[in-house]
């Protein structure tokens, strides 16, 4: 079993950065593929970000996020974390960090993630 605890999410104003962190329990976090997804009230869930394992993984981005988000990993202390610049208030919502104990190239969908936090508010305020 796989816990996943995020934390990181608050208030910021347009323009302004937040960092996401997802701590992971489980042994094998190395070997696992993490993404970031939200979700915004009234919209269904959607992908953000998602890296491989290992360090160095591959990383892939949704094109609403590219160029600001990075996605990156700690495998020693078994976080993957979420930096989030240049932020816009359409990137408000409840983030969530999802992970998948084998690999996929099917990152982008939730149904690829068996296992996932409880979120995160992100409010961007113009």
């Amino acid at each position: 079993q796989v816990q996943l605890v995020e934390s990181g999410g608050e208030l910021v104003q347009a323009g302004g950065s937040l960092r996401l962190s997802c701590a992971a329990s489980g042994r094998a976090f190395s070997s696992y593929v993490m993404g970031w997804f939200r979700q915004a009230p009234g919209k269904e869930r959607e992908f953000v970000a998602a890296i491989k394992s290992w360090s160095g993984g591959s990383t892939y981005y949704a094109d609403s996020v590219k160029g600001r988000f990075t996605i990156s990993r700690d495998n020693a202390k078994k976080t993957v974390y979420l930096q989030m610049n240049s932020l816009k208030p359409e990137d408000t919502a409840v983030y969530y960090c999802a992970a998948r104990g084998s690999d996929t190239i099917v990152v982008a969908s939730p149904e690829s993630y068996a296992y996932w936090g409880q979120g995160t508010q992100v409010t961007v305020s113009s």
